[in-house]
This record gives C-alpha cells, structure tokens and sequence, in this order.
C-alpha cells in the first residue's frame, strides 16, 4: 500500500503539516524551548510528558514511550492505515495523490451527495409529516438535543422525495444511485432507497458521512432495519456507527464497548459510556476486529441475557479472538436493551453493567460447563465445546492460563486439556478433545478456618455478585491450590456471578452446574446465618482479605517447605535455597 504514494509526495506532505497544529487537536501544548509539552494523549498522566519537535516533525513520550510523524499520529489517534492518514494530511495540505483505478473526484461528489442526503432528512424530521417520527424518537428516549448531537433524521414515505431534492441540488440521480441512496427502476428513473424511516448517518473516521441506516416507523414494515448497499466510500465489514465521536474516549480508556444497534449505541453514548460503537448491519468480521485492534486493546460485548445473546456472543468471540483483543461480555438484563434499561433504571445502572463485564472467555466456560461434568463423557463434551476459542488466543502464555482454567471449571486434568488446547492450535482450532476426560486427583481436605474463610468468600458473592470482580486470577490462586475441595465450587460461583445479575440468578446457575454434594454444600451456607454485607462495597473488602489470608498462608507454607529443604539440602543448594526463603520473607513484610 505504501508503495503506491511516491516517495516525494510523502515528503511533500511531511514539509507541509504542521505537526504542532495537527497534534494541538488533540492536546494542549505549551511551549518548552524549541519544542512543545503536554499531557500524553495515549496513556493517562498528571505530569506532562508527550513531547513535540516541530523542526524535526516528530512526537515522542517519555512515560509511556509512544513515537512518529504526522502520519504516526493520525494512524494512532484514528485508527486509520497509513495510506489513509497519507490521503487526510494530503488533503489538508493541498496536495493531490491520485488514486488506483478510481477518480477521486468522483468519491468526493458521492460524499457531497451523502451530505446532500442528511440535510434533507434532517430538515425532514423537522416537517409536520414527521410528527409520529419525531414521537417515536421521543417513546425511545430521545430529546431535541440528543436527535441533533446524533444526527437523527426522517425519510419522508414518498417513493422520490430524496430523489427530487438531490436534482435540485445538483446531484445527479446516478451519482445518488452509486452512493446507495437512490435504486433505479425498472421502467427507468430512480426511488428512494429509505422512506418512512428514521434515519441514522453513519460516519468514517473523519466525520464525513458514508452511508445511512433507516429504522421502520410503520407496523409490518420489512425489513426493520435498511442500511445504504456499499459503495466506493463505505464498506459495511469495518464500519461502525458513531465512530468520530467514539475516537477520543476510546484513545482514553483503551477500550471500545460494541453494541448491536443504532438505539443501543445512543443509549451507551446518553449513559456516559461515551466509548460505545455500533455495527451497521452486520455481524462483527474480520476487518472489523483489525480496525478495533488498531484503536484500543480491550473489547467489551454488549449482548442481550437470552440463548441468542449468548450465541451471538460467543460468535464474536471467535472473530475478536485472533486479533489480540482483549474481549469482555456484558449481559444485559432479560427483556432490555440499553434504551430501555437507560430509561427504567436509569444512567448508573446501564453503566453498571458494562462495568461489570466478565472476561468473554468465562462466558464460555460458565456455558460449556453448565450442565455439569461430574462424568467423564461430560467433561469431555465442556473441554470441546471450548478449545476452538482457546486455540483462537495467540499468546501461548494466556492460551495455557485458559487451558488451566478450563480444566479447573470442567474437573478435568491439566495435562489433558492443555495438550488439546496445544493441538488445536496447531490445527488451527479444529483438534478433536478426547471421548472422555479423567477426573483431576484428589485433595487434602481444607483446615476448619479455611472452611470458615471459604465459606464467608462464597456467601460475599451470593449476596453481592458484582463484587466478583475484586476476585482476579491472582487473588483466586492461592485460595484454590489451598482448598482443592473448593476447586469446583469457587470458579463457579465466581463464573456465575459474571454471568448474571442476581443473587438469585448466580443459584439457578449453579443449580444447572454444580454436582449434588457441591451444590448441596452451597445451599447449607444460603441458608446458615453468616455475615451479613450490607452492599457490593463491603462484600468486595471481605473478599480481598480473604484472598489476602490465603496468600500469607501459602507464604507461611512454601517458606516451611523451603526451610525443611535447607536442612536436607547439599551444601551446593543451600544459597539458592535461602535466597528463595529470603525472598518470601521479604514479600510477607511488604
């Protein structure tokens, strides 16, 4: 791609970009001798250290060691390819770069004629004939503001009414056909593609509009959902919906919240979740995953609570998976979306549910082992139904990580599913997992006060599932390789209390999970009288120092071990020995 722009172009481009103006966008710089200082725009920092040297046209980052030119930039804060931040800056500057194969001309006349379009609907919406439009928009939610801040618009029912506005304006009907907004007659002439629908623009990266999605206003109205076809300006398999916006609090938090619908992302954007993205009609794809890749490291999926929802999620996840995501699964309560959850519950609770998003790949284990794995054909039926997505992680290191927590939610042993896991990879996924699994080996049972801390963890998270999220793998660890009897029932709660909203929920989880004398252990402490925490705040204190008791024990225990190893040990052994009970020593004292 790079090849195609001549090397004196991009030089034409770089001495004509004001890299302190195009930085200055995004950054407030101040002057420090021959360059400019500011707060980084690509990590969070209270003492400026993003650096600028005009004279050399280069950025750099002290802190968290981001660098480039102009390009770099743009790529960074757009997440555009290069070639496309070539074509932006080229713009700005007043520079033509021709295009391969295509009149560059022509696609700036098919933006026009989008533009033309949304001045059209906008002023339509604004008609007398656009009452039931403007009081749908008001049943979802939306205020005078909110229809300006996203555009929102009406196609009028006619079969030509864009039609004839755009000839009016200039804009021939087969330049509008070309840009998806008109369809041609079978007996000649042209019709609308949209007509009574409320209208969604939807944008690139630079603001500029690409394409249109409609929503049905009538009842029997098919489909209920149309989008503009694609066209030399808009590919439907990495657009996404309300992306200028998104940009800056992406960049912010490193993170992208993926809804399904227009509706859905309004509704995230309203709830503060300024970070939210919609598709345009399509399934999340390849292209999409690469184009979130290239603005942000984690991926939160929004998805309704029901079989389909899930469905749809673990879908995602095969997509979102290979391209190094870091994907999380956000379950939105039965019967809601965002816009209805927004308007019965409120701001704080649609945020709350995005908050507490579980890691996508718990979703799958928690579904994969619902039904329980007390047999060896059950836990053979879990592991395969989860491998596939574990061969999609490409970290070796966090493949094995899964491939341990898969085994541990399934009852399975390690070797096993790691040495699946392993071949899938190789395979590309499509390893087979045995026809049945052996158990993992028995364990010593727990002392009484770790039966008493284990029992207070597991009641903090019936009573306060959100306040799972205190518990991360690091924490768990200890608790687990110190009470193997737990072993089934910790991650599973754990699991649950990810995938569901309530108390009541996490139990019909592991009703559908847990083996008779686990679950039968669950339901003694329901129904015992144990501490009480009074909200999610609390219950997350509880379970930290829980998890804390179990680290200092596990501390006590390995430097015991260390110190028996040091009084058999060879005299060649005993300095690396002691350096490692030293260290412990010292890790207790922090």
């Amino acid at each position: 791609m790079v090849a195609r722009i001549p090397e004196e172009t991009l030089q034409a481009i770089r001495d004509r970009t004001d890299l302190v103006d195009l930085v200055g966008r995004h950054v407030a710089l101040k002057k420090a001798g021959r360059s400019y200082k500011g707060l980084c725009p690509f990590h969070t920092e209270k003492t400026p250290s993003f650096t600028v040297n005009p004279e050399r046209g280069v950025y750099h980052c002290f802190g968290c060691g981001e660098s480039g030119n102009a390009f770099a930039f743009l790529m960074r804060v757009e997440g555009v390819t290069f070639v496309e931040a070539a074509r932006a800056l080229a713009a700005a500057a007043g520079i033509e770069i021709p295009r391969d194969g295509q009149d560059g001309g022509q696609l700036e006349r098919l933006l026009e004629a989008n533009a033309a379009a949304q001045r059209f609907f906008r002023a339509a919406l604004e008609s007398a004939a656009a009452r039931a439009a403007r009081e749908y928009l008001a049943r979802r939610g939306l205020d005078a503001e909110a229809i300006e801040r996203f555009g929102v618009g009406y196609a009028p029912p006619g079969w030509d009414e864009l039609a004839s506005a755009l000839r009016r304006a200039g804009i021939p009907s087969a330049l509008a056909e070309r840009a998806g907004l008109l369809r041609e007659r079978a007996g000649g002439g042209h019709y609308d593609l949209l007509r009574d629908r409320v209208t969604f623009p939807i944008q690139d990266a630079r603001g500029r509009i690409v394409a249109f999605g409609g929503r049905a206003l009538a009842a029997g109205q098919e489909p209920k959902y149309l989008n503009s076809p694609e066209s030399p300006v808009f590919r439907k398999r990495e657009a996404f919906y309300g992306l200028p916006h998104a940009l800056e609090p992406i960049r912010r938090r490193d993170r992208v919240v993926v809804a399904e619908g227009y509706f859905d992302r309004i509704a995230l954007h309203r709830a503060g979740v300024e970070e939210a993205l919609a598709t345009c009609g399509t399934a999340l794809s390849e292209e999409h995953a690469r184009a979130l890749r290239r603005r942000a490291r984690q991926v939160v999926l929004l998805f309704d609570g029901d079989a389909a929802g899930r469905r749809a999620a673990l879908r995602a996840l095969e997509v979102l998976l290979p391209a190094g995501l870091r994907v999380r699964a956000a379950a939105l309560p039965a019967g809601e979306d965002p816009d209805s959850l927004l308007a019965r519950a409120g701001a704080d609770a649609l945020r709350a549910v995005v908050e507490e998003a579980a890691p996508g790949l718990d979703l799958a284990i928690a579904l994969a082992t619902a039904e329980g794995c007390a047999t060896p054909e059950q836990r053979a039926d879990a592991v395969a139904k989860v491998v596939p997505l574990l061969a999609k992680v490409p970290d070796p290191t966090e493949r094995t990580a899964w491939a341990q927590r898969l085994a541990l939610a399934a009852s399975a042993r390690e070797a096993d599913v790691e040495a699946t896991v392993r071949a899938a990879a190789r395979e590309g996924g499509r390893a087979e997992a045995p026809a049945a699994l052996a158990p993992r080996a028995a364990d010593p049972q727990p002392d009484g006060a770790e039966e008493r801390h284990l029992g207070r963890l597991v009641q903090a998270l019936l009573q306060h599932p959100s306040a799972v999220e205190a518990l991360d793998e690091p924490a768990l660890a200890p608790v687990l390789e110190a009470a193997p009897r737990w072993r089934e029932i910790v991650p599973a709660v754990a699991a649950a209390c990810r995938a569901q909203r309530a108390g009541r929920d996490v139990l019909a989880a592991l009703e559908a999970r847990l083996a008779a004398e686990p679950l039968a252990r669950v339901h003694a402490l329901v129904a015992a009288d144990g501490p009480v925490y009074e909200d999610a705040e609390r219950a997350a204190r509880a379970l930290r120092d829980i998890a804390a008791w179990f680290e200092r024990r596990r501390r006590k225990a390995h430097q015991r071990a260390l110190t028996e190893a040091l009084r058999a040990s060879a005299p060649e052994e005993s300095v690396h020995l002691l350096g490692r009970k030293i260290g412990i020593e010292a890790a207790r004292q922090a």
